[in-house]
């Protein structure tokens, strides 16, 4: 036992002076294996450039925790509409300067930068729909755009869902641990009625589509606004006689090429492209090598497009590591956020997929999936 004592304490103190010997030094100019690799590798910056951001569909004097996580988490980037009654504006338009700058100044005094308008104002069903009025609305949304650019706003995360956007079937399952998540069966609402607009097909949809981004995208080009198209959320055939259109990748590659500039791309919500049935890390690196990807909605599911349920991060169907690897390969710096988290205990389920406390487990867990990824 002692011979093997000393032994030991024998290796342990070469292995230690070989340690000390390979360091580099001004006088030597002797180095190791494992210090040459070091002085060649770049600093790491926090989140490998990526905007880490946290949504706040509530505003900001609603979701004062989640702000004050965000601070204190260094998650400074901000998500979410322009609502002119947070701000104390009546009788103004969402879309006018006066609105535009009044929150974007509210979010700079917060200590976060509003990064993406997620949900505009000015897009609803007359132009999805086709409806009178539509060039009136398209024409606000440009104005919209114009202003966002003003402020320092590049980015819009919008969806080609009329009448009836995301939808779910439960808003309170028991996961993991008995914290509540959201769920869809689409048996629970096949036989549901028709809407005041009844059959919309999938064709008309579409030609309004094109409309619409022929009619944007070149203003979006002028000022430097990316336009972000989110998938159906679900991506079932239809919703009470409303068609759905933006329910596969293939879809995604229609659009784009409908006016192909790099300011018409999409919000890389994983999670849907996971229930259509994609692989996320392949998807990534094609429609990044695309030019595609302008946002990132980095959230965990699992079931398929009829029937799923939302999960923590760290437990559903995507490969979460290999899909941030990916993301890391195409070099994207964009905006991302964790998406769908669920309630956990002591937490308010107000706002189903988006607690506080959930948001924090989720941002931690990416903010360590980044420098996994980016350190390896």
């Amino acid at each position: 036992m002692k011979n093997n004592r000393r032994e030991f304490i024998r290796k342990s103190t070469a292995l230690a002076a070989l340690s000390l010997v390979g360091i580099k030094t001004a006088k030597s100019g002797i180095t190791d294996r494992f210090s040459l690799e070091n002085s060649s590798s770049k600093e790491y910056i926090q989140d490998a450039g990526i905007k880490m951001c946290f949504a706040y569909f509530g505003g900001i004097e609603a979701e004062k925790r989640k702000v004050e996580f965000g601070k204190q988490l260094n998650v400074l980037g901000a998500v979410g509409g322009i609502n002119p009654q947070m701000v104390g504006l009546k009788n103004v338009n969402s879309w006018d300067m006066e609105a535009v700058s009044a929150v974007k100044k509210a979010w700079d005094k917060t200590g976060l930068k509003l990064e993406v308008i997620e949900g505009p104002p000015a897009l609803s069903e007359k132009i999805k729909l086709g409806l009178d009025g539509r060039d009136e609305e398209i024409s606000n949304f440009i104005i919209l755009m114009r202003n966002l650019s003003k402020v320092g706003v590049d980015t819009i995360c919008y969806n080609w869902m009329p009448v009836i956007s995301w939808a779910r079937t439960t808003m309170d399952r028991p996961g993991r641990g008995g914290a509540l998540v959201t769920a869809f069966d689409n048996e629970d609402i096949k036989d549901q009625s028709l809407t005041k607009y009844g059959e919309v097909s999938k064709e008309n949809l579409w030609k309004n589509l094109e409309y619409f981004l022929k009619a944007v995208v070149p203003e979006a080009e002028k000022n430097g606004i990316k336009l972000a198209m989110h998938p159906d959320d679900p991506q079932v055939d239809s919703i009470r006689g409303i068609s759905r259109i933006m329910t596969t990748a293939d879809a995604f590659r229609r659009m784009a090429n409908i006016y192909p500039s790099p300011n018409n791309g999409i919000t890389m919500c994983q999670g849907n492209f996971s229930l259509m049935g994609e692989d996320i890390p392949t998807l990534v690196r094609d429609f990044g090598k695309r030019g595609l990807i302008h946002f990132v909605h980095f959230r965990n599911v699992r079931g398929g497009k009829m029937n799923f349920v939302e999960t923590f991060h760290d437990e559903g169907q995507i490969d979460m590591f290999a899909a941030m690897k990916a993301y890391i390969d195409i070099g994207f710096k964009g905006p991302l956020r964790p998406d769908h988290v669920p309630t956990m205990a002591g937490d308010s389920n107000e706002r189903p997929g988006y607690s506080a406390l959930g948001s924090l487990y989720a941002a931690g867990y990416i903010r360590g999936l980044i420098e996994a990824v980016a350190k390896s």
